[in-house]
């Protein structure tokens, strides 16, 4: 196999991987009616659940990352894929909150940490051009809002003809496939087109030197802030919506507008980080995403108002993916992108347990959102001041101890 084919494959198998990884993790928020009516199960349960699921997903990055880097991305996949479907599987045998804690949250988190952005994108660095990665993490992530978008109407569909163990049993079948496409996602130093890969970008030399680098802790900041958002509205915006009087196909349009928008807002944005400075990218896109939650807040909710929000919200959604991660790579190097990336996501997946979790505790104590639709604004106003004056230059390691 060429070099051209086998990069080729590496990103084609890292998007099919995406798209149903992500694509399934994206529609649990549909859920929520469906264990709050068949189980004695509130929405600050099932909130708890998708918080522990993201802080399983988070606080395994850094370590599922360092895996990747030294034994092989298509060894992870495989095991994060049975890991996936035995959890899925699980949620089928449950009846309370703490098996739904133990199956959708402790084992889809772990799971995830291993099937989705740090194992593929950290194969995906290895094989292409520098002067083209920030494109490529852009239709990598735009696969993941695809896969929402496709997701989204088949859950509803699923849990509109068939009982709530069978779309589990489904879902299982789709994270299985996550596995067989793993199996050819190995790749080697032989088979790298980045000639800078060297010892000199040791993960211990990477590690070091971030410890004590402010422009990455920014960062940290900043994705701690996107997945406060992202879980936020990926676990209560559905009901919310429903819960304002408008009905479930409307609540299912614009929570798939928020995929189908971010296919092409990441692609847009992975593609500018290539010809412009990201760190000057995320601040736009963190100034429209006050801007956004500002107008969710004053316009009144109608229908038309539900289906603006979910595209604007979702050209913007994930976008943040290639440009943070592409400033990894632009700052340490691509031989320990999967560790430190690994540490950035644990921030944005600390932020989404929080946004999950404390939404559902809010709504359940006032009967509204409202408090939290304010912090989005608050907080996307902090991370777009995190990017001001970011230092985003390339380490030179042969100056490191």
């Amino acid at each position: 196999m060429t070099l051209k084919q086998h990069r080729n494959m590496i990103i084609i198998l890292g998007i099919l991987i995406l798209v149903i990884s992500m694509g399934l993790r994206q529609s649990f928020g549909m859920f929520i009616p469906s264990f709050t009516a068949n189980f004695d199960i509130t929405r600050a349960d099932f909130g708890l659940s998708l918080a522990f699921q993201h802080l399983l997903f988070g606080l395994a990055q850094p370590f599922i990352g360092y895996l990747s880097d030294k034994y092989g991305n298509n060894k992870v996949l495989m095991a994060g894929s049975l890991l996936y479907a035995l959890g899925l599987f699980l949620v089928t045998t449950i009846s309370s909150s703490l098996g739904l804690h133990i199956s959708l949250g402790f084992l889809v988190g772990l799971a995830l940490s291993a099937t989705t952005y740090v194992v593929v994108l950290g194969s995906i660095a290895k094989v292409v051009d520098p002067k083209r990665r920030s494109t490529v993490f852009g239709i990598a992530t735009a696969a993941a809002s695809f896969g929402m978008f496709v997701f989204i109407p088949i859950t509803d569909s699923l849990l509109s003809h068939f009982e709530l163990n069978t779309a589990f049993y489904i879902f299982c079948i789709f994270s299985l496939l996550i596995g067989v496409f793993g199996f050819f996602m190995k790749s080697d130093d032989s088979q790298t087109i980045n000639t800078n890969v060297d010892a000199e970008e040791s993960i211990s030399k990477a590690l070091k030197c971030s410890k004590s680098h402010k422009g990455y802790w920014r960062l940290n900041i900043g994705f701690f802030v996107c997945g406060f958002h992202v879980a936020f509205i990926m676990t209560h915006f559905p009901t919310y919506l429903m819960d304002s009087g408008l009905t479930s196909g409307i609540a299912t349009l614009a929570f798939s507008l928020i995929g189908l928008l971010n296919i092409f807002g990441s692609f847009m944005f992975g593609n500018l980080g290539d010809k412009f400075e990201k760190r000057k990218l995320l601040i736009i896109l963190y100034s429209s995403r006050a801007l956004i939650f500002l107008l969710m807040i004053l316009i009144p909710l109608t229908n038309f108002s539900a289906i603006l929000f979910g595209a604007m919200i979702g050209f913007v959604w994930l976008a943040t993916v290639p440009l943070t991660s592409g400033l990894v790579a632009q700052i340490f190097g691509v031989k320990a992108l999967a560790t430190l990336y690994g540490i950035v996501f644990l921030s944005h997946q600390l932020g989404s347990f929080i946004g999950a979790w404390l939404s559902g505790i809010v709504y359940d104590y006032t009967g509204s959102y409202s408090s939290i639709w304010w912090a989005c604004v608050f907080l996307s106003i902090l991370a777009a001041v995190m990017h001001i004056d970011l230092d985003d230059k390339k380490i030179d390691y042969k100056k490191v101890k």
